[in-house]
Formats: structure tokens, C-alpha cells, sequence
């Protein structure tokens, strides 16, 4: 259950439960869940962006300037300052990852699956393709 004022205790919590999904989507048993777990996905991809922002926020703002690395202060506000663009980076990589999950969930929402009728079988192999004939005139 989420704190929300404890950051420490609810990252590990969703370390946890993204754990917990991993283990999870090893086997859909229904495909019809995936629709909400791609929703659940999106939204915490959104969540996980804001809060990358927020930590990065953290270092950008003048607090940080009692940090010290080796007893250095400027060294300190330098490494803030790498933290926070590196946080900072992420969180738009995250919501980069999100708008892809997003299409995703959305494409989702168009597929029918016909689960009544018996237990989810696996797709086909995909055919190939064929390739074009090149006829140029020359042959190995």
C-alpha cells in the first residue's frame, strides 16, 4: 500500500510489484487483460516520468548546495548538478517509453479476442513473406 510521504518505502514497493508483473506476464491466461495492464503500464510510466523530474528537481534546487563530495562543496554541487541532468534525461526517456505503451494500448483496444469458445491457443507462425524475384539476367 503506498505511503505516499515515505519515497524510500514506496519505491521499494514498486520494485515489488513490477517484480511481481514480470512474474505475472510470463503466461496471459486471458488476453483480454492485457488492454488493462497496458492502461496500468501507461499511467505508471507516467508516474515513474514525474517522479524522475521531481528527484532531479531536488538536486537543481539550492539545498543541494550544502552537498560535498570529499568534504569539497564545489565538487559536490558539481555532482548535483550531473545528477540532476542524468535524472532529468531519464524521465524524458521514460515518457518517450510511455507514448510508445500508449499506441500500444491503443491498438490494443481494437482487437476482438474470442475467448469463449475454447482455451487461448497460441498464434500461428507468422509466413514469411515472399521476396522478390530480381531478374537482372545473371545467376550463380
Amino acid at each position: 500500500m503506498p505511503t505516499f510521504d515515505d519515497p524510500v518505502l514506496d519505491a521499494d514497493e514498486v520494485r515489488e510489484a513490477l517484480r511481481g508483473l514480470a512474474h505475472a506476464t510470463r503466461r496471459i491466461e486471458d488476453p483480454t487483460a492485457v488492454y488493462a495492464v497496458l492502461g496500468a503500464i501507461s499511467s505508471a510510466l507516467a508516474s515513474l516520468t514525474q517522479a524522475l523530474h521531481q528527484l532531479g528537481g531536488f538536486h537543481d534546487a539550492p539545498v543541494t548546495s550544502t552537498a560535498r563530495v570529499a568534504g569539497d562543496p564545489h565538487a559536490g554541487r558539481a555532482a548535483s548538478y550531473r545528477v540532476s541532468w542524468e535524472l532529468h534525461r531519464a524521465a524524458e526517456m521514460v515518457h518517450q517509453v510511455a507514448e510508445v505503451v500508449d499506441r500500444a494500448h491503443e491498438v490494443e483496444a481494437t482487437i476482438a479476442y474470442d475467448v469463449h469458445d475454447s482455451p487461448v491457443a497460441p498464434a500461428p507462425a507468422p509466413v514469411p513473406a515472399p521476396r522478390p524475384v530480381r531478374d537482372d539476367g545473371l545467376s550463380l
